[in-house]
């Protein structure tokens, strides 16, 4: 049966019981900081593998710290305001767009969406904390309380004051369902481009001055059409003018097979593209604007890897159209209203149908009138809302923008000063996403958010931005919507200032949590500014454009000059970044697909500790984890069994009174040994969890359990269980106990509950987590004989390998093995070593690693009494006896076996712990075990009695 969860839910109970977080706390009070900032999630919904990934990373760093004597404020928070929680509550009351909101009434809406925030808190509360994670959960913050929303103000008065702050007419990625626009980093979020099937025209436009001749233009956007002011070429590309039929097309020269076989075709002319600019074209769809518009005009950014190399402009519906637009005075059509629909009355085909539906309208109308050359059908990357999953638009709007270009060298030199894992983020995602970093559309048309604190003169125009409540100038009780929207100032013209009527993106206030969470700098000022900025923050590889984006360009924007947070600084100084979790298929993990297992069924069936190590050690970071509940079985098999394994060994063969409060220095070699591998090891983990490699660290964990289950304890076993004198077995006890709650102490922060259970019985604090973390010894390291014991390995496996080729059993004596290192020949105890783990009489020199595998009478013999001790404390075990238990042994067996029984009776007796061993024909008397078995076609029958 597997213990390990039991063992796990008992070590939490004693957590709780005992309040070892809260003394945990305590002790390190006074004591030097460690900064921590933990990035908001939502608990509108269900804590996820994603979660327990990044708050396994968090804890293990904390814990690592803590017990390394340092203060740790181990405050969460939670996300409230935004669109997951406004797309939720519109689900669930049945509201399909903002006109719905707003007739349902904006502030039954906000509460509504208030009440579901912590909709799911006791679940993350739940899985958390079975995950073992410690957290301050009582002095929790929230972004939607006054005190937090107040300290964003103040963040965005010190951008304002700074002029970093302006609202602008321009094209941004807009929602339509959602009604907002969106940023540009919002569209890097995870899911945001998916690949849709599309239908792609060539239409033809008609030149003015030239008869019969059509400037050919590819789009997949055929709603944009009736916005199109401009075509755009590229000035030094090659372009053709090719005859079809009685028309002439104009293309660039490198996609002349868009218009087929060379056959179907004829060139006429060839010219560069600014030859053709400033040609006017008839509109496809004629509209009365101001200014100039249905002329050619040069880019930059036309291509020739696909299309025509004649670009389709309309400036109210791309962010390079707009910005051409106003280079070239081309007009801004506006067709499409907000909610994604043609404008009715424009006599565009589709109007009143949402863009994408009116795609079809607009291929039928330009068919009909013979200006749709072809269409194809393209598969292409399109964005949609990272929320609601609504296909996005490029959509001409005022919006507010932090000027985030006017800063972005000093993004840049701050990234510099922070530490990466992995460390090619630094440079690649995170630096070449700030190299190119654009001004930041914080502003959202929506209701459920930190209200942006603008006030507009209606009579002069004049902004106010206000930076607190007390600025306010007026008490209110709740600074949501649609209460903070009754607050009217007075402007100094006499005219009265309404609220814009905008929220902060969500963005903006996770990235405003290290003052939000504190009031900063309305209260605990001391107290944010020693511990600004954060020492460590962790989450998934998606924040790189997300929160780490965000805490990154507010910190640079604030230490631009108020000092009294540091001069020029990010928020932070190291960065654990993991990758996203795929099911077994490397696909999104997905309850319809059902490709993983649920976080509470892996709990019960191998714990906590189990999935936290397969984490830590499975994927280096930043990288995709692959789920595999076989890989975690076999995690907590190969590491968390048997390291509890070890501490049982302990256990059953150890004198508990015989724990070693400090070390003697041993003589044993293998003392030697495990010891200065211990020390050797510790100081490696210390080495990488300093420079945050946790998967280098953790992975360590496994080698070194291995080292000492698997070498260290399976060659000491004699000394625990039939050692030659009660010093040797006191040494080795000593030994192991020291390195077992050694052990426990190292591994705490990656293994909370094993590293608990096994500290229980060797540890002298009430907590493994109340103690230090261990500082390896010097002295104690032993280089050379490490080396050494390597070697010793080497070879061991070697002749095992030899002996398994060869069908010979470990069991069966050998009588030599040849090796070729002297030293090891030289030194008795490594040799000893050797000639145990490979179970052969002598250990020779030679050139070659050579095991004889002739077998005598005598070495056959031998193998068959081991074979026959091995069976017999099968027998113990299975009658439930205790190691040393002493038996009698009765036994009936082929005249041959008899004999070479009683030549050995005096190792077997000693062997299986019998005061009694004779033969005794199989008779109906009651034993407490017995067996009829055949070895080496021999047959033997054993019975134990107490």
């Amino acid at each position: 049966m597997n213990q390990i969860p039991e063992i796990e839910k008992k070590i939490l109970k004693f957590w709780q019981d005992k309040k070892i977080f809260t003394k945990s706390i305590k002790l390190n009070k006074n004591k030097p900081f460690f900064s921590f900032y933990d990035g908001p999630p939502f608990a509108s919904g269900l804590p996820h593998y994603g979660h327990i990934l990044a708050s396994t990373i968090k804890d293990t760093v904390l814990r690592y710290w803590s017990m390394k004597g340092y203060q740790i404020l181990w405050r969460v928070g939670w996300d409230c305001h935004g669109l997951p929680v406004e797309n939720m509550v519109e689900k669930k009351i049945g509201l399909k767009s903002k006109k719905d909101i707003e007739e349902y009434g904006i502030d039954k809406f906000n509460k509504e969406c208030q009440k579901s925030v912590f909709l799911c808190i006791n679940d993350w509360h739940k899985t958390l904390n079975r995950v073992g994670r410690w957290s301050d959960y009582s002095n929790s913050y929230a972004t939607m309380d006054n005190t937090y929303i107040e300290s964003v103000w103040w963040v965005f008065k010190q951008l304002w004051d700074q002029g970093l702050v302006y609202q602008d007419f321009r094209v941004t990625p807009y929602c339509p369902r959602c009604g907002t626009p969106l940023s540009n980093f919002e569209l890097n979020q995870p899911g945001a481009y998916q690949d849709v099937e599309d239908e792609s025209v060539f239409i033809k436009f008609k030149l003015k001055d030239e008869k019969d001749t059509y400037l050919l233009v590819w789009t997949t956007t055929p709603w944009t059409l009736g916005a199109n002011t401009g075509i755009a070429v590229g000035p030094n590309f090659k372009y053709v003018k090719a005859k079809i039929n009685n028309e002439y097309l104009i293309l660039v020269k490198d996609r002349l097979n868009v218009l087929g076989n060379s056959n179907d075709y004829k060139i006429v002319d060839e010219f560069l593209g600014k030859d053709l600019i400033n040609k006017k074209y008839e509109p496809l769809y004629s509209m009365e604007f101001e200014g100039s518009g249905y002329r050619v005009v040069p880019a930059d950014f036309v291509s020739v890897e696909d299309g025509t190399g004649l670009v389709h402009i309309a400036p109210a519906f791309g962010e390079e159209d707009m910005e051409l637009g106003k280079k070239e005075n081309l007009s801004s059509i506006i067709t499409v209203n907000e909610e994604g629909k043609i404008i009715k009355g424009l006599k565009i085909p589709g109007e009143g149908k949402f863009v994408k539906n009116a795609d079809a309208d607009v291929k039928a109308d330009l068919k009909k009138r013979g200006l749709l050359f072809k269409e194809e059908k393209i598969v292409h990357a399109y964005p949609f809302c990272w929320r609601c999953e609504s296909p996005l638009l490029y959509y001409p709007l005022n919006s507010w923008y932090i000027a985030v270009t006017k800063f972005k060298k000093e993004l840049v030199n701050n990234n510099k000063k922070i530490r990466w894992v992995p460390k090619h983020l630094k440079h690649g995602r995170f630096g070449k996403w700030l190299e190119g970093a654009r001004d930041w559309s914080f502003s959202r048309n929506r209701y459920w958010g930190a209200p942006i604190p603008i006030w507009e003169c209606q009579k002069c125009g004049k902004n106010k931005c206000v930076g607190s409540v007390k600025e306010l100038g007026v008490k209110i009780k709740d600074l949501h919507r649609p209460m903070i929207d009754k607050v009217s100032l007075k402007c100094s013209c006499g005219g009265k200032m309404k609220r814009t009527l905008e929220v902060f993106d969500c963005w903006f206030e996770s990235g405003s949590m290290p003052y939000g969470q504190w009031h900063y700098p309305f209260e605990n000022k001391k107290l944010v500014e020693k511990t600004f900025p954060a020492d460590f923050i962790a989450e998934g590889l998606d924040q790189t454009r997300g929160w780490f984006y965000t805490l990154h360009v507010l910190a640079t924007a604030l230490t631009l000059k108020n000092k009294e947070l540091g001069k020029n600084t990010s928020s932070f100084k190291n960065v654990i970044v993991n990758g996203l979790i795929l099911g077994e298929d490397n696909k999104k993990l997905s309850k319809r697909l059902k490709n993983y297992a649920a976080p509470e069924t892996i709990f019960d069936k191998y714990g906590a500790d189990s999935l936290r190590y397969f984490l830590l050690t499975g994927t280096p970071m930043g990288e995709d984890y692959i789920f595999s509940e076989k890989r975690i079985g076999e995690t907590m098999r190969r590491t968390i069994m048997t390291f509890w394994n070890s501490c049982v060994f302990y256990k059953t063969y150890a004198d508990k009174k015989n724990k070693a409060s400090k070390l003697i220095i041993p003589k044993n070699i293998l003392d030697k040994w495990i010891i200065s591998k211990q020390n050797s090891f510790n100081k490696e983990i210390i080495k990488w969890m300093d420079e945050y490699e946790l998967t280098k660290a953790a992975r360590l964990i496994d080698e070194f359990i291995n080292d000492l289950s698997n070498w260290y304890i399976r060659r000491s076993r004699k000394r625990f269980q039939k050692p030659e004198n009660i010093t040797e077995k006191k040494q080795a006890e000593k030994v192991l106990s020291y390195i077992l709650v050694n052990l426990s102490r190292i591994t705490a922060p990656f293994l909370p509950f094993i590293s608990e259970e096994v500290y229980q019985l060797l540890g002298d604090k009430e907590s493994v987590h109340l103690d230090s973390y261990p500082k390896p010894k010097e002295k104690l390291i032993n280089e050379q004989l490490e080396e050494k014991m390597n070697q010793v390995r080497q070879i061991a496996a070697e002749a095992l390998a030899q002996r398994a080729k060869a069908g010979i059993k470990v069991r069966q004596p050998l009588n030599r093995l040849t090796i070729n290192n002297k030293r090891i020949v030289s030194d008795k105890e490594l040799a000893e070593i050797i000639k145990e783990e490979v179970n052969v009489k002598e250990i020779v020199f030679g050139k070659n690693i050579k095991l004889d595998i002739k077998i005598t009478t005598e070495l056959k013999n031998e193998g068959l009494v081991r074979d026959l001790v091995r069976i017999i404390q099968g027998m113990r075990k299975e009658a439930g006896l205790n190691p040393g238990e002493l038996i009698n042994l009765y036994y009936s067996a082929d005249s041959g076996l008899e004999i070479i029984i009683k030549k050995q009776e005096k190792n077997i007796k000693e062997d299986i712990s019998a005061k009694k061993l004779e033969t005794k024909p199989k008779t109906n008397q009651k034993y407490l075990i017995e067996k009829q078995i055949d070895l080496d076609n021999k047959k033997i029958w054993f019975g134990i009695k107490k």
